[in-house]
């Protein structure tokens, strides 16, 4: 049975949905923002339901996501892989009623101006002919910017919803170097331009949004201020240093791998326990036996806890007609080393 939680910890970790947010403290002075007119939570679920629902937060995870709430800062995620980095935004968001994670992935090749926003000049000026076309023959047709212009999932993350919205910014290590610097001043800020609607005389539009949860939202002067500072939660497998900079306006947490059997067998419980399920809930010996195999062969070199899921569901299927020993076999081939090496005592 799950321990309750203090008081003052808006999010459980409890997986099951509630109003929590709604006790959030106002921010601290110096992290208040005040964009407006307010915009609600879109409606639909985290986008992702299986992570969402499986997830088990460790006590650090809880934690520093609560302080990443209250003080209004972006949570800095790292940890091995299959460690559950990703899966932490899918449990927030369903907890809390947040709406769907707005998704970033991050390679060496993103900018910033990839997270705000996307503009498509060329349509536009292909549209802008038809347009002038028609009107030379009596028909009508007006130019509208805001079917040219869409908002990434930073963009979005920053509009003015009256409550956070949750952006998962995923692989941030794998940027290029100039990122992480360019995102401390936007998170600083909470608001960015629209240079294109800025420009304008008029500047203001109907833009649309990263995802699809939502009508159009209106940009006023071409500027986007959030209201409510979105839980922003970046990963991180540790492939690099960042600047103090960034660090020190970050809070971090380190997910770490299972510390034993009983842990990772939990963990199998809540992503397969219906599908290989045994006796009272528990797991059948095939799956156990596989549980046992993985923490022997950790200890010689780099797993993922979702290649032990692959192996058991595998295995699970396998085991209707192959031999045991064909069936362990399989197992270690579904869970090759990540990082290339293995220890003799994996080949004994």
């Amino acid at each position: 049975m799950t321990a309750a939680r203090p008081d003052w910890q808006i999010y459980q970790g409890s997986r099951i949905p509630h109003e929590g947010i709604d006790r959030l403290p106002e921010p601290p002075p110096w992290r208040t923002f005040t964009g407006g007119p307010p915009l609600p939570t879109p409606p639909g679920d985290s986008g992702n339901p299986h992570a969402a629902v499986s997830y088990r937060p460790g006590e650090d995870a809880v934690r520093q996501v609560n302080a990443a709430l209250y003080l209004r800062r972006p949570l800095l995620v790292t940890g091995a892989p299959g460690t559950g980095k990703s899966s932490l935004a899918y449990a927030v968001t369903h907890e809390l009623g947040l709406g769907k994670v707005l998704h970033w992935p991050i390679t060496s090749r993103v900018t910033l101006r990839d997270g705000l926003y996307a503009y498509d000049p060329l349509t536009r000026l292909y549209a802008a002919e038809r347009a002038r076309g028609e009107r030379d023959m009596g028909s009508g047709g007006g130019d509208d910017i805001g079917d040219y212009l869409r908002l990434g999932p930073l963009g979005t993350a920053l509009l003015p919803y009256e409550r956070p919205r949750v952006l998962l910014v995923d692989e941030i290590d794998k940027s290029d170097i100039d990122l992480p610097n360019d995102l401390l001043t936007i998170f600083e800020k909470g608001s960015y331009e629209i240079v294109e609607l800025a420009r304008r005389a008029a500047p203001t539009a109907e833009v649309m949004t990263a995802d699809s949860t939502t009508d159009r939202v209106e940009i006023r002067d071409g500027t986007v201020t959030c209201r409510a500072f979105p839980l922003v939660i970046m990963t991180s497998n540790g492939e690099r240093e960042f600047p103090p900079a960034f660090l020190r306006r970050c809070v971090t947490v380190d997910l770490k791998q299972p510390a034993g059997v009983a842990e990772l067998t939990a963990i199998v419980r809540e992503h397969l326990g219906p599908v290989v399920g045994g006796e009272g809930g528990e797991l059948p010996p095939g799956a156990r036996e596989i549980i046992d195999r993985f923490f022997e062969r950790r200890s010689a070199g780099l797993l993922a806890n979702d290649q032990l899921l692959n192996a058991i569901y595998m295995c699970h299927h396998a085991a209707f007609s192959e031999e045991p020993e064909n069936v362990r076999k399989l197992a270690d081939q579904v869970m090759p080393f990540l990082s290339g090496e293995a220890t003799r005592h994996d080949d004994a």
